[in-house]
């Protein structure tokens, strides 16, 4: 068995100077420890900062495109309605267009068949409904068969004059 050795002031000396070297070792990476969570910390508060402007920029972001998304949904149903107006305009053109061929066509027929006759009222007035159309479509025969234009004559007038006068009764 081994004998317990006696502690000689070498060996007290050069356990304190460990023990010192041992402490400021542990000094310096408890230091070295604190300056690290000090740095993360101060990386945490960055990161935190970061969020919160990134959190601001997103909520503007979405702001706006809500804001895009409602205007965008007005300008297409203002365009949907433009449209309905359109289609409804083309159809308005498209019956006048058929009645004045309409009315092209008799007035040709009746000048062939008794050379040189006026054409009669009623037939001017073929699809007039209401008092409102009736004095558009009168309007827009007194532009076209009006003596004073190249087209004009004085009889076509009078029984247009004559036919529209009759209706306007008839609407009363």
């Amino acid at each position: 068995m081994d004998q317990p050795v006696a502690w000689t002031d070498d060996m007290n000396l050069t356990f304190e100077q460990w023990c010192f070297r041992e402490t400021d070792l542990i000094e310096q990476k408890k230091q070295a420890l604190r300056k690290e969570k000090r740095e993360i910390e101060r990386e945490r508060r960055k990161l935190e900062r970061e969020k919160r402007e990134f959190l601001i920029v997103k909520d503007s972001a979405d702001k706006r495109i809500e804001k895009e998304k409602q205007l965008f949904e007005m300008k297409w149903k203002i365009l949907e309605e433009e449209l309905k107006k359109v289609a409804d305009e083309k159809l308005q053109v498209e019956k006048q267009r058929k009645f004045y061929q309409y009315v092209t066509e008799h007035e040709e027929r009746a000048t062939n068949e008794t050379s040189g006759r006026i054409v009669r009222g009623d037939l001017f007035f073929v699809g007039v409904e209401d008092k409102q159309a009736l004095k558009k479509r009168y309007k827009d025969l007194l532009k076209i068969y009006h003596p004073d234009n190249v087209s004009g004559d004085v009889g076509t007038i009078q029984e247009i004059n004559r036919e529209y006068d009759r209706l306007q009764e008839k609407y009363r």
